[in-house]
């Protein structure tokens, strides 16, 4: 797989510096965001293939990758204020913009807000209204076994680190390549003790989950903006460390709890939206626009020629 090479650059907007990617290509301003964890980098496969008809942009958000990490701003009022301040500094009137996860939140509220400046709107599994997502977790039996695994040294290198969160995150090992080590070397620095630890702070983590997971009503979208948006019927990636009777009970929780759910999601998000065309992704992965790439790619090219 062949990773490439973008401008990368910053730019200074509502305070703070902005670290963005910029892949080239001309026509109309596709956006990229991330999800809570990534940068810009995450996209660095996916992004560039729609070069030959827009000018392809990736924007990471304060407290991620190589952008600034201030003590306060993660609430949707003030990213999405980032957002339109990187836009004008870019001078940049309207984009379509694709966000992926957490960042679906970002898309609702721009629009809400900004809906002069949005083209078209495109959703990778992003929910943006997760308040009864927590409440499901905490019923998923997976989540109440704890595996017990070797000691290891805390990691002293970037590869040491990756090893460790291919070895805890099964989901990310199923899907790693260049791409992923490319990413995590934004995220991470080295302490004062040698040790490779996330840039992100758990005070920063608790401020997005406490402001865009579990207290976060979407903000109504009045314009009827074309959008278009992924879910995958996802499941864990269940290594040999569980019992077959513990697979048994999480599948049963699918079949009970996590799929109904899943479907009311979908349902409400419709409601909302009734305009938006949904693609529905069985065996799906969260970040399907590297696991199901082509997919998510033909699906997005007809969308974005429409």
């Amino acid at each position: 797989m062949n990773v490439s090479n973008p401008k990368s650059d910053f730019v200074h907007a509502n305070g703070i510096r902005f670290h963005y990617l910029d892949w080239g290509g001309h026509g109309p301003t596709l956006i990229f965001l991330a999800g809570m964890g990534c940068s810009a980098y995450i996209y660095n496969k996916f992004a560039p293939r729609f070069t030959h008809k827009f000018h392809v942009l990736g924007f990471t958000r304060r407290g991620h990758g190589e952008s600034d990490y201030p003590e306060t701003g993660y609430d949707a009022d003030t990213l999405v204020e980032d957002i339109r301040q990187f836009m004008d500094a870019l001078h940049i009137q309207k984009a379509i913009f694709v966000g992926h996860s957490l960042a679906g939140v970002e898309l609702t509220h721009f629009a809400a807000t900004h809906p002069t400046r949005v083209e078209k709107l495109i959703y990778l599994e992003a929910l943006d209204d997760r308040r009864g997502e927590p409440d499901i977790m905490k019923q998923d039996p997976i989540g109440k076994v704890e595996i017990r695994r070797e000691e290891h040294a805390p990691p002293r290198t970037l590869e040491e680190y990756i090893a460790i969160v291919k070895r805890d995150v099964p989901e990310f090992a199923k899907i790693w390549s260049e791409l992923w080590d490319e990413e995590v070397s934004h995220g991470v620095t080295v302490n004062e003790e040698g040790i490779v630890v996330d840039k992100m702070s758990a005070s920063i983590e608790k401020m997005l989950v406490e402001n865009l997971v579990k207290d976060y009503a979407p903000k109504k979208v009045k314009a009827q903006i074309p959008t278009l948006s992924f879910y995958g019927l996802r499941r864990r990636a269940l290594t040999n460390d569980y019992t077959e009777e513990q697979k048994a009970s999480y599948d049963q929780f699918c079949r009970d709890v996590k799929d109904p759910f899943f479907w009311s999601i979908i349902s409400e998000f419709q409601n909302r939206f009734p305009h938006a065309k949904t693609v529905v992704i069985p065996d799906g992965h969260h970040y399907c626009f590297i696991a199901q790439e082509e997919l998510v790619f033909t699906e997005m090219q007809s969308f974005l020629q429409e």
